[in-house]
């Protein structure tokens, strides 16, 4: 068990993300402008974080320019080196991850050992695994030779909900194949970080190569977007940012990557063990408190076993519990904070005002549960698809249900979205699965509760974003491509 002085002393740390680290070292900010560190579960703050102004942002491009100049010349061997110390290091500090993301956003401690923070080990894996295989230079069936080389300074955004999950499917691709980066942080969840700029910095990477600078959107995201310099942006969060993302991006023609919003679609047949996926996928949509933007939140049932859907459903919510996510189990915790909890009670009161059947849950805090962010377990049945709790992104824990007839109603009804980033099907039929899953228009397909695996590309259709993360696929993301013909003499 983690020693009590030693998770008071984490805690502490986080009067300590007064400094951005850029070039190698921590330095101060330009301005002075600070923002509430929260533990959502008490909704008392925990400390806070110096937010970084335009200059920062300046003098970190800056350093990763001057980086990149060396550091895209070493060799695959030795990147690979410092790829296999950095996974050292998170490994041995796993412990302390999962404190910090608990603390900042409201993971329960096992979920957080078990995914939060362990996710962040199996995506360093994978992208070593990748980075060993991939080939830099080959020749084409033209003859031509092709050569992958870094395409320069990276600038990446990460959101608050899988915080260690999406700077290591960012940073670690940028590091493997000889890019730099900055990394702009969700101001909310700066403890986990800062703990890994640490471990960057503990495996001996050149300075520069790295850098972090706190800070808003509005501010610190615009001007990585915007700079002349960042010749990549790579942005994980809501689709309206994506979009900010992209307009400023678009000043400078600069590639940008973008994983974005989703409302997946989980097919029900009647022909599945319906207690088991059932129950898997209403536990599965509640996970992480809702707030995974690749969450089965539409769940599409056949009508023939409509009704014993929605009662295992219920039992399901029910059961669910709800808690302090300092605790041990497999309870969910409270949302991230306020803004999202307000979010989620006017879409349940939508969904009550649209005429939705409340099938469990509600608008309001579970009993006992009143100091933090906590919301109900939901479920809305007897939901059709132009209703907009089935057609926006909640980010809470509020399941939707709506009845299908055939199977082309429910793959109509479920590519009926503005979103594509994964999809859900259970059934009983082989035949019936590589049928569907060839007709869904999401990035992923997920079948009796098989998912993919860590080095297999993530991302999604339509608004849900585009480009690739993870793999072989997440490096070439960061690569450009050069061919020149055979040299001859």
């Amino acid at each position: 068990m983690y020693a009590l002085f030693e998770i008071l002393n984490l805690l502490n740390k986080a009067e300590k993300c007064h400094k951005h680290y850029i070039d190698g070292a921590w330095v101060d900010p330009i301005t002075s402008v600070s923002f509430p560190i929260m533990n959502p579960a008490t909704n008392s703050q925990i400390g806070d974080v110096s937010l970084g102004c335009v200059e920062d942002v300046n003098i970190a491009v800056a350093a990763a320019k001057r980086a990149f100049e060396t550091f895209s010349k070493t060799t695959k061997a030795e990147r690979l080196a410092l790829l296999e110390r950095l996974l050292e290091i998170v490994t041995a500090r796993k412990e302390e991850m999962a404190q910090a993301i608990t603390s900042e956003m409201g993971a329960p401690i096992s979920m957080s050992r078990d995914a939060q923070a362990d996710c962040g080990i199996g995506h360093i894996e994978s992208f070593i695994k990748a980075f060993k295989s991939q080939e830099t230079r080959e020749t084409l069936p033209s003859g031509d030779i092709l050569s992958r080389e870094p395409i320069g300074v990276c600038g990446l955004i990460t959101p608050w909900n899988w915080p260690i999950n999406q700077i290591a499917q960012k940073v670690v691709p940028a590091l493997a194949i000889g890019a730099t980066c900055v990394l702009k942080p969700s101001e909310y969840t700066p403890l986990s970080a800062e703990l890994f700029a640490q471990m960057v910095h503990e495996a001996g990477y050149p300075a520069g190569v790295f850098n972090l600078v706190y800070g808003d959107g509005m501010t610190v995201g615009s001007t990585m977007s915007r700079h002349p310099d960042i010749a990549m942006m790579s942005f994980t969060g809501s689709t309206r940012a994506g979009v900010a993302v992209s307009k400023d991006a678009a000043e400078t023609i600069k590639r940008v990557t973008l994983e974005l919003g989703g409302k997946s679609p989980n097919l029900v047949f009647a022909d599945c063990d319906l207690e088991s996926r059932v129950k898997a996928s209403v536990m599965q949509c509640f996970y992480n408190t809702g707030q995974s933007c690749n969450a089965p939140t539409r769940m599409l049932v056949e009508r023939s076993c409509y009704d014993r859907v929605l009662e295992i459903a219920k039992q399901t919510a029910d059961a669910q519990k709800v808690g302090d996510p300092a605790q041990e189990g497999d309870h969910i915790g409270p949302l991230f904070d306020q803004l999202q909890y307000d979010r989620v009670q006017v879409m349940i009161e939508l969904g009550i005002g649209e005429g939705a059947t409340l099938l469990v849950g509600g608008l309001g805090k579970p009993e006992g549960l009143e100091s933090g962010w906590y919301a109900k377990p939901t479920i809305f049945a007897d939901v059709n698809n132009d209703m907009r709790i089935a057609r926006e992104e909640i980010f809470g824990p509020v399941l939707v249900i709506i009845p299908f007839d055939s199977e082309e109603e429910a793959i109509a009804i479920a590519n009926d979205s503005d979103y594509g980033l994964a999809a859900y099907l259970q059934t009983g039929d082989a035949a019936r699965a590589e049928r569907i899953a060839d007709q869904l228009r999401a990035g992923a397909i997920a079948i009796n509760g098989k998912g993919s695996n860590y080095g297999s590309p993530f991302g999604g259709y339509k608004q849900s974003g585009n480009g690739r993360e993870g793999g072989i696929f997440g490096l070439e993301d960061y690569q450009e491509l050069k061919v020149r013909c055979p040299i001859t003499l």
